[in-house]
């Protein structure tokens, strides 16, 4: 490439990660996944990559799997799973500290299983629907939702995208990657419900919630149906996937068996499936794949090696380019720099990428999510509200998390 080139091959790279972090391009209308794939194509324009080399850098088990695991959530959200883990959790706390302590392990629990960002968005609305039945303050628990989704992911490879990646990459068996995490992730739960009890003495009420009964969220929110059969369905499908994950078969093998078990269906049309499955964050994927390469052709990546030599510095370094440019960037940019058989090294970059997403209300998916369904609802969750809380919980847990990982 001539210099020339070069220069806009740099300008192309910035404008991409400026967008991502950023999550669009001011004057365009771009989303995350359309700035990665004009990011690429601009990219194989001024030669970086050609087409077969671009074609390469696409990561097949990656993909796979998180199409899988799209599939059984979409499933699982048309059956009513989520609308009964819900009704349950509501069953289950009899007071506003209970309800914060409940929702907070559920959530986690589900984004453990699943992941976060569809957790996020499936109980977002119905958590508005419980608060405002219960006439309680929505801000402690829509904080409770967003932060739950993520230190829950932290547990399993298919919590969050970026664990899938990390996965793909280290080929850390999934019961290694939960034996190893799961314990930040349950600590770092009971963190942020004392933090949130300490922010919002209001949800430290023990006053019992309702007389006579549960709430019927049902009256306020109709769409609550239960499909039995799928619902039968799903669960052992995900049940059969779980034990899959844990003798250690391949991750996308398993997901894509699943996810073909699922859609051969006499009842729900395949569409219902494909309308569900997250199409822009699997295209954002493949863009990405195909401009991190051409980063690594550029000789980009030996400016950042320096930076993420020890794990104190690789901590940082994550966490910091995880709000700048987003957590799945992050990750994508930083695994060529972490060895393969380094496993301290890989869970450290999958525990801080996924950490540093309750920085900041733009840390996360999930955190944008839950603030424009309450926006949307009258309830403004803004920046400094959510610092408040995402500063001391991020720090906190990620400090947590390198000292269990390094122990």
């Amino acid at each position: 490439m001539t210099t020339y080139l070069n220069y806009l091959a740099y300008a192309v790279l910035f404008l991409t990660y400026f967008g991502l972090g950023l999550g669009y391009i001011p004057g365009y209308r771009l989303n995350r996944a359309a700035i990665a794939i004009v990011g690429a194509a601009l990219l194989i324009v001024l030669r970086v990559l050609d087409l077969n080399s671009a074609w390469k850098a696409l990561d097949p088990n990656t993909l796979v799997f998180l199409f899988g695991v799209m599939v059984l959530s979409a499933n699982l959200s048309e059956a009513g799973f989520f609308n009964l883990v819900l009704k349950g959790l509501v069953r289950l706390a009899h007071t506003p500290l209970g309800l914060l302590v409940w929702l907070s392990l559920g959530a986690g629990l589900l984004s453990a299983l699943f992941l976060n960002d569809t957790i996020a968005i499936l109980l977002t609305p119905l958590v508005l629907v419980m608060v405002r039945s219960l006439q309680l303050p929505p801000v402690p628990y829509l904080l409770a939702l967003a932060g739950a989704t993520n230190l829950g992911s932290v547990a399993t490879l298919t919590g969050n995208p970026q664990n899938i990646l990390v996965g793909s990459f280290s080929q850390i068996s999934y019961l290694d990657f939960t034996l190893a995490l799961a314990p930040v992730a349950l600590v770092g739960l009971g963190l942020q419900i004392g933090l949130l009890c300490l922010l919002y003495p209001a949800v430290r009420s023990r006053k019992p919630l309702f007389e006579g009964g549960v709430v019927d969220l049902g009256r306020s929110m109709p769409n609550l149906e239960v499909n039995r059969a799928s619902l039968i369905k799903g669960g052992y499908v995900t049940v059969g996937l779980l034990v899959a994950f844990l003798l250690g078969y391949p991750p996308a093998q398993a997901a894509l068996v699943a996810a073909g078990i699922l859609l051969f269906s006499r009842r729900l049309p395949s569409e219902q499936f494909f309308g569900r499955v997250d199409w822009e964050l699997l295209v954002m994927f493949s863009g990405l794949f195909i401009v991190t390469h051409a980063v690594e052709v550029l000789g980009l990546l030996a400016w950042v090696k320096p930076l993420v030599q020890q794990p104190p510095s690789l901590m940082w370094v994550t966490a910091g380019l995880s709000n700048l440019i987003s957590n799945v960037p992050a990750v994508l940019l930083l695994h060529k720099l972490v060895p393969l058989g380094d496993t301290r090294g890989w869970l450290l970059l999958a525990a801080a990428s996924t950490l540093a997403g309750n920085l900041t209300l733009l840390g996360s998916v999930a955190n944008l999510i839950v603030a424009e369904a309450a926006r949307r609802e009258n309830h403004k969750l803004g920046f400094l509200e959510h610092l408040r809380f995402g500063l001391p919980i991020t720090l906190l847990t990620l400090l947590l998390a390198y000292f269990w990982i390094y122990r």
